[in-house]
């Protein structure tokens, strides 16, 4: 199947790429959920097989999880819901004030060695032992899933591509996304096993500490293996990112450990700066690339800014269930104008993400032709 649609290059080369974002993924796969159900819906068509849309597959942390959860055939409606029967026991104490982060320095290590565990159990649950080869070779779907490797403190992507080799294909799709979401601070780091029979166990920190946007990774490997002639679409989505910015003057210039709650504020900065350093990166490269002759468009959703009553339910590790409901209602609502867009017949993002869904597969793994629009 991999071999097949390498072979097909009439067509875009298409690739998902999700951010990190903690408990915030529940908005992602709610995102995806809502817009691949109203287009079935609309279109008379069952269940949609997201995954089998894409020809390579970024993400990182969370969006590592529904990504690689995509990529095995899971609908998202079953990843909505591990994020809530989870969510709890992932992030069994939530970091808020400073009486927490006092508590967190003492008591931490419990909580993340609880969360690792709990995680290990939920991923198991949803992607089995499936590993990288296995999606590459019955599915047809490339993965890169950036994280950092501890021995030597460098990025380390787990990737299989036509291009990539074979380093990678033994590693269970469990193993990386644990890997690529062991957030410092938040989980523990992730020690798993090197899958080749060697008995050496690699350690591995977040990838978002380089990508939590992916976009940059899934643009290098969309150019290193489609065809030279081929287009190269991108679809990226962030995770209901928070209306970040502050005033700062006078001694609130001068914080220090306490005041960036033992570093547990640093990570929502470096998500908001990376998400918009490296979209914008990504979008001046596409055009500078189109203009030279080889096509690459890039779509970002949601692309409004996230209303200010959203704030305090955007915690990375916030998994209360008021959270929950408020990042699957909005999900839903940013669908719902994503799906808007689609019916614009002068929006040229809505036609790219239209396209894209008429050319999903159902979920059982036969195609159907571009329908006609049902009427509203």
């Amino acid at each position: 199947m991999a071999e097949d649609r390498q072979d097909d290059t009439k067509r875009p080369y298409r690739v998902l790429s999700l951010d990190g974002g903690g408990t915030r993924g529940i908005y992602t796969a709610a995102f995806l959920d809502r817009l691949l159900d109203q287009h079935a819906r609309r279109t008379g068509r069952g269940p949609l097989d997201l995954g089998l849309g894409f020809d390579l597959i970024v993400g990182t942390s969370t969006g590592a999880i529904v990504g690689c959860a995509a990529a095995v055939g899971v609908p998202m409606v079953q990843v909505v819901r591990l994020y809530r029967e989870h969510g709890r026991a992932i992030f069994p104490h939530r970091i808020t004030g400073r009486a927490s982060v006092l508590h967190r320095a003492f008591a931490g290590r419990r909580y993340v060695r609880e969360g690792d565990k709990a995680l290990r159990q939920a991923l198991t649950e949803v992607l089995g032992t499936t590993t990288m080869i296995d999606v590459y070779r019955d599915r047809g779907i490339s993965l890169s899933i950036p994280a950092v490797r501890m021995s030597n403190h460098k990025a380390w992507v787990f990737k299989k591509t036509p291009r990539s080799g074979v380093r990678d294909d033994n590693y269970p799709l469990v193993d990386v996304c644990l890997a690529t979401s062991a957030a410092p601070i938040y989980r523990s780091l992730a020690e798993i096993d090197e899958p080749n029979g060697s008995g050496v166990k690699q350690v591995f920190a977040d990838g978002g500490l380089w990508a939590n946007n992916p976009i940059m990774v899934g643009l290098t490997d969309a150019l290193t293996v489609a065809a030279p002639d081929q287009p190269i679409e991108i679809f990226s989505l962030g995770t209901c990112p928070r209306p970040e910015g502050e005033h700062v003057t006078g001694d609130a210039a001068h914080r220090s450990m306490m005041e960036w709650r033992f570093g547990a504020d640093v990570a929502p900065l470096g998500i908001a700066a990376q998400e918009f350093a490296y979209d914008n990166m990504a979008r001046l490269l596409a055009n500078a690339m189109s203009q030279c002759g080889r096509q690459v468009r890039r779509v970002r959703f949601p692309n409004r800014e996230v209303p200010a009553g959203m704030m305090p339910f955007l915690g990375l590790d916030d998994a209360r269930d008021e959270a929950m409901d408020r990042l699957v209602a909005q999900a839903h609502t940013d669908a719902d104008l994503t799906r808007s867009n689609c019916d614009d017949p002068r929006n040229g993002e809505g036609a790219m993400i239209r396209a894209l869904l008429d050319d999903l597969p159902d979920a059982a793994g036969q195609a159907h032709p571009s329908p006609a629009y049902a009427a509203n």
